[in-house]
């Protein structure tokens, strides 16, 4: 049972029956004023009976949430199961939206969606800035449309940290979904804005560096996220001759491994290849347009990359009350393939990591692949730290 004095509750069920998954959450993350809930849930439950349950749970709360290639929570990572994360209102002000149709967004409806929800938290809470706020964005991790929306998001945002993630399906790749308003919405994005007095630390890590291998896209279909050329020859063949693989041996392993990273205002972000096809093109998990430049990427440890990135936020604001996380989905893989899931498990319980396995991260306007991207919110400041 969680501490009364606890105002950021996890919460976590692997219960197969919805019902049932939905009440042992609300048991663990209920409280006398709730201000918010975000969760996270496997595709494998009825999502429709899902979505009942949490209505009845939660009434007119603002409930965000969405289904994933994998959960985390307090139990660590999961698979087919429900975790979650409540916020009190006395220590937290939120306020959600719902976004959508994303494949006939304009960019004057996304920055007007991001505008009424900034002014919605600044009626709540006006002193509301970048020190002691955030954006919680969770998009259709099929939609092709994270990139548009998540940078004019935070332009009307400013210097508000918007960190967030692609919803997945396991790993099908055929119907994700976000919630909002008591139902589950294919296409469609959603966003919590939350404005605290404890602190706050918006974040990202990634293990790759650029190698000295280029790679120029020179043909490209931008809407798909296709390239056809890379430095003016077939782009699969080129990517496996910087690899140093033959083409027939391309998978999905292989691109975890090897993706490619692109230069953004002085730092990598890594853009991750989805598989290659047929006419010896490659699909990615990002934009991709012609002329971009990229480099081949060279791996760390990833596990003792993690780490590091929590040891920098201890620093900051101690051992957080939670950690919102949106770890990629080809990062657990990677971890999975060397055997060393039961560390990453640990790292994640240790730093009270509650999120997903996403299909891609969002963080600050940039959309990118096989980054851990978050946000850890402190625990209060005692007394004998003002003295």
């Amino acid at each position: 049972m969680p501490s009364p004095a606890m105002p950021i509750r996890i919460a976590h069920s692997s219960a197969v029956d919805p019902t049932t998954a939905v009440n042992e959450l609300h048991a663990g993350l209920v409280q006398e004023r709730l201000a918010a809930v975000i969760f996270f849930c496997s595709a494998d439950y009825d999502l429709t009976a899902l979505a009942a349950a949490l209505s009845l749970a939660f009434k007119d709360l603002p409930v965000v949430g969405c289904t994933t290639a994998g959960e985390i929570g307090p139990a660590g990572l999961c698979e087919r199961s429900l975790v979650g994360v409540g916020f009190s209102a006395s220590v937290c002000s939120a306020v959600g939206g719902l976004l959508g149709d994303l494949r006939s967004l304009s960019a004057e409806q996304t920055k007007d969606f991001a505008q009424s929800r900034l002014n919605a938290l600044l009626d709540l809470a006006p002193y509301a800035c970048s020190s002691n706020s955030f954006g919680f964005l969770l998009i259709d991790g099929l939609s092709l449309k994270e990139e548009p929306v998540a940078l004019d998001i935070q332009r009307m945002l400013g210097n508000i940290p918007l960190v967030g993630g692609s919803a997945g399906d396991g790993l099908r790749f055929q119907d994700t979904w976000v919630y909002w308003g008591g139902a589950f919405h294919p296409n469609h994005a959603v966003m919590l804005l939350i404005s605290t007095t404890l602190p706050v630390y918006a974040y990202r890590t990634q293990h790759f560096l650029p190698s000295e291998h280029r790679m120029v896209v020179t043909a490209a279909d931008i809407g798909r996220r296709t390239v056809h050329e890379i430095n003016g020859l077939p782009a699969a063949e080129e990517y496996a001759r910087l690899i140093g693989y033959p083409l027939d041996q391309l998978t999905p392993a292989l691109f975890a491994a090897y993706p490619v990273v692109v230069k953004i205002d002085g730092s990598y972000y890594v853009r991750g290849l989805q598989r290659a096809n047929p006419d010896r093109s490659l699909t990615f998990y990002c934009a991709i347009e012609e002329g971009l430049v990229l480099r081949i990427a060279q791996g760390e440890n990833l596990l003792e990359n993690l780490a590091a990135a929590f040891g920098r936020v201890r620093q900051v604001i101690g051992q957080p009350l939670v950690t919102l996380g949106c770890d990629c989905i080809l990062r657990k893989l990677e971890v999975a393939a060397a055997d060393q899931l039961d560390d990453l498990n640990r790292l994640m319980t240790d730093n009270r990591v509650v999120g997903f396995h996403t299909y891609g991260e969002q963080f600050r306007g940039i959309h990118i692949n096989q980054t851990f991207a978050a946000v850890a919110i402190g625990a209060p400041a005692t007394a004998s730290e003002h003295d």
